[in-house]
């Protein structure tokens, strides 16, 4: 050991807990800028000059779909390693978590995502209303659920703090 160096408490951390980390805040952060300029709004109202494809320019899955994957992946190894050797409450926490995240997000993507970006013909002004108030809300907890899952994943893998 070098001068002036201190030694490491606890288990070194796996690579793949910093790519879980930073997956988990590209989720965080991407559906918190969506939420601060209003992306559904956005979308409903490009909905009659758009093509009705998931895909379609504009489209949020576009910058999801290729990350995703390698977030939950990531997440799934760092779990397990938790549980394996942290602390095993955090971890179920965290585990519940990112499960609710998935979830929420696969809710709105069924009611409400593809109803903005895959309608052919144009939408209500009611509808819009429903489905834009509908996807902040649930795009709230969706954000609160992120932030338990990074804070107890962190809390669980942090080298030392196992119990």
């Amino acid at each position: 050991m070098l001068p002036g160096m201190k030694p490491r408490s606890g288990r070194r951390r796996a690579p793949w807990v910093r790519v879980a980390r930073l997956g988990l805040a590209h989720w965080f952060f991407g559906n918190a800028y969506e939420a601060v300029v209003d992306v559904p709004r956005l979308l409903a109202d490009a909905q009659p000059r758009r093509a009705p494809r998931l895909l379609a320019a504009g489209s949020p899955v576009r910058y999801y779909a290729p990350v995703a994957p390698v977030t939950l992946a990531a997440t799934a190894a760092t779990l397990a390693d938790g549980w394996r050797f942290g602390d095993r409450r955090r971890v179920a926490t965290a585990g519940a978590a990112v499960v609710s995240a998935v979830g929420l997000t696969g809710y709105l993507v069924l009611t409400t995502n593809r109803r903005l970006l895959q309608s052919p013909e144009p939408l209500a002004e009611a509808e819009r209303r429903v489905l834009v108030a509908r996807w902040h809300r649930v795009n709230l907890v969706r954000l609160a659920a992120l932030t338990v899952a990074a804070a107890a994943l962190r809390q669980a893998t942090t080298p030392g703090r196992a119990t």
